[in-house]
């Protein structure tokens, strides 16, 4: 098998995407991850955050800022929990970096990062 090959199979870490460029942890140390391919369209999430915006030409919300500060934890745990998408365990995932557990939605009420790509 190809490196190419070997890394199409591989499985992405989602608390390491991003990581590379990112902002010291101590600066932001929370990270958003968004499933935009699963996202529906709601737009609960920028209903409650200033961090999302729904675009209406696509349908699909998106995030002005991927890491955030304690400041912006709060309104991006709401969002989190309020998208719809998923059957409710929503699309919007909210890391904290430091440990690398999810704050929010946490479905599985232990951390336990829930993205399914």
């Amino acid at each position: 098998m190809s490196d190419i090959e070997d890394d199409a199979d591989a499985t992405i870490d989602p608390v390491t995407v991003g990581e590379r460029d990112a902002p010291p942890v101590a600066e932001k140390p929370y990270k958003v991850i968004f499933e935009a391919n699963k996202c529906i369209g709601a737009g609960k999430c920028a209903q409650v955050a200033d961090n999302w915006e729904l675009d209406l030409e696509t349908g699909i919300a998106r995030p002005q800022r991927y890491f955030i500060e304690d400041g912006e934890l709060e309104a991006n745990v709401e969002a989190a929990e309020v998208c719809p998408a998923k059957k409710d365990r929503g699309v919007i995932h909210v890391i904290d970096r430091r440990t690398d557990e999810e704050i929010a939605p946490d479905p599985h009420g232990d951390g336990t990062v829930s993205v399914e790509w």
